[in-house]
């Protein structure tokens, strides 16, 4: 969309600026009396959230790694050094066969003295109410202190800005970590608290011993949601099982946090320097720019139905752009794909096939000669595959051109992402069914209509409950597929060449920035990104 377009856009009043989050802000932690506290060091408290402590010693061990260099980065030759084990972080760690310990018993030293770390688990569920007061929608905010350091992960993410002291990082000499563990919360909903302790100072290593003196989990007002922020670095591993992926993700990857608060993120697209993003459960689509922070782009982005209630995601979801630089969009409840065009206008490109009412079109993306190819699975439905507003029998990868809607394929239960080769001879589709995560490639004929697919890369037997979901290509013919643990870069002959873990599963990305080179990445409830060595390929990428 170019910037005269916007601006049509704007003063026709099809979008509107927020006010309240357009600014990139710092992560402000309420302070004074809470509404409401929770202590995890009683047995009352920690009956209440249906938790567990668990506890785990670390070891120091030796590892392989490499020396800085010509860029300072850890690409020269091989050292050895030195790495501690468990690194439980992450919120899918599996802690069963730890020590349980009482909450009472959290102030029991801990660990062998001098150079020591250790692990403190808890995965908490919000009550309904703490006393008199009703939980949902507050802010929930973990304090605790360790003698002598703290470093604090929520549900698999260690966030952290330039010059933080505090909050997730460690606050000082026996000070007390105080951070944000979730906003707007809803009752049951589930907050894996993982607490690394460290004795110190550790360059005079003590004759003492680590040990837990506080953990409150306090509520307090809500606070404006979604929100943009300064930029966090977070934690991301990257798999590398091929020579080849260290030409594509640096040798020191970092991911940042741009923006969080949000209820689901999806579709994202790269437009003039801005990145648009769906909210298919807030049904609004959102700006996000370095230089203006956050802003709502379009409200009812996907659905104005009376009886919207019903709906989990009625709101749009992928997002694109034409040859022309126009806005597509795939609305769920409105079961239908529409362009904005720059008088205002909306464009209904496809809502039936064969006199039937699509499903909830789910991804889209275009060919160079605007031929528009669309997902329709049926997960925008409040009842998915059993929803009575149904009405096709099948999900299918369909091909809008001329005018006409064509059925292109119906081989995928759940056909979700999608793109092009980069010389657009073939389509990849990949399919959100956990009993069958495959990506399919098929041909492409001369009339648009695709020949016979072929499972591309089969990750069925991946372990994790999440099939595949966004799907994207680089200059270079790379695919990179949301799937079981994270992103899969996967090479154009089929080789698996490694795997981006960010702290959350990323439901979808787009390319982005200057250069093409910088992958934004839409995970759960908040926004990342990822600077690599390529760019990507495709209509709508940055050229």
């Amino acid at each position: 969309m170019r910037p005269t377009e916007l601006v049509s856009y704007v003063l026709l009043g099809l979008f509107v600026a927020s006010t309240a989050s357009a600014a990139v802000t710092a992560a402000v932690v309420p302070d004074g009396a809470p509404l409401a506290a929770i202590d995890l060091r009683t047995d009352s408290g920690v009956a209440l959230v249906h938790g567990q402590w668990r506890y785990s010693d670390t070891r120091i061990v030796p590892v392989d790694f490499k020396s800085p260099g010509a860029t300072g980065q850890p690409d020269g030759a091989p050292v050895k050094t030195y790495d501690f084990e468990p690194h439980a972080g992450a919120v899918d760690f599996d802690d069963a066969a730890w020590q349980t310990i009482a909450p009472t018993a959290l102030e029991q030293r801990r660990g062998n003295g001098k150079l020591s770390f250790n692990w403190y688990r808890i995965a908490i569920t919000v009550p309904q109410r703490v006393g008199d007061f009703a939980t949902a929608g507050s802010t929930l905010v973990f304090e605790t202190s360790l003698d002598d350091y703290a470093e604090v992960w929520v549900d698999g993410e260690l966030a952290r800005a330039p010059a933080q002291q505090g909050g997730s990082v460690v606050a000082g000499w026996n000070a007390p970590n105080r951070l944000i563990v979730g906003r707007n919360v809803k009752p049951g909903q589930t907050i894996q608290l993982a607490v690394f302790g460290i004795n110190g100072p550790i360059s005079n290593a003590p004759t003492n011993f680590i040990w837990m003196r506080e953990a409150v989990l306090s509520f307090y007002p809500p606070m404006p949601t979604p929100l943009a922020v300064v930029p966090q670095e977070v934690n991301v591993d990257v798999q590398r099982l091929d020579p080849r992926i260290d030409a594509i993700v640096p040798a020191n990857a970092k991911v940042f946090k741009l923006a969080e608060g949000f209820q689901f993120t999806e579709g994202p697209i790269w437009v003039d320097g801005a990145l648009l993003f769906s909210d298919p459960n807030a049904n609004t689509i959102y700006r996000y720019s370095d230089a203006d922070g956050l802003s709502v782009f379009r409200q009812h982005s996907g659905y104005t139905g009376a009886d919207i209630a019903q709906y989990g995601q009625p709101g749009s979801n992928g997002l694109t752009l034409d040859p022309q630089h126009r806005l597509t969009i795939d609305e769920h409840g409105n079961h239908r794909v529409t362009r904005l065009d720059a008088n205002g206008q909306t464009v209904v490109l496809a809502d039936k096939y064969q006199g039937k009412r699509l499903n909830s079109p789910n991804d889209l993306v275009y060919r160079s000669d605007g031929s528009l190819y669309f997902t329709d699975p049926p997960f925008g439905l409040p009842k998915f595959y059993d929803d009575p507003r149904k009405e096709l029998a099948f999900s299918g990868v369909y091909l809008v051109r001329d005018g006409v809607v064509t059925l292109v394929s119906k081989d995928l239960k759940g056909p979700n992402g999608l793109a092009f080769s980069p010389d657009e001879q073939f389509l990849y589709v990949d399919n959100w069914d956990t009993q069958r995560k495959v990506v399919m490639r098929y041909p492409v004929n001369a009339d648009g209509t695709l020949g016979a697919g072929a499972v591309f890369f089969d990750m069925t037997g991946a372990p994790g409950e999440e099939a595949l979901d966004g799907l994207k290509v680089d200059r270079a013919g790379n695919l990179y597929v949301s799937g079981p643990g994270g992103i899969w870069v996967i090479a154009s002959d089929g080789t698996h060449l490694g795997t981006i873990k960010p702290p959350r599963l990323p439901a979808n990305f787009a390319w982005g920035g200057a250069d093409g080179k910088t992958l934004y990445l839409t995970a759960r409830s908040s926004l990342y990104r990822i600077d690599l060595n390529v760019a990507g390929a495709g209509v709508g990428a940055p050229k």
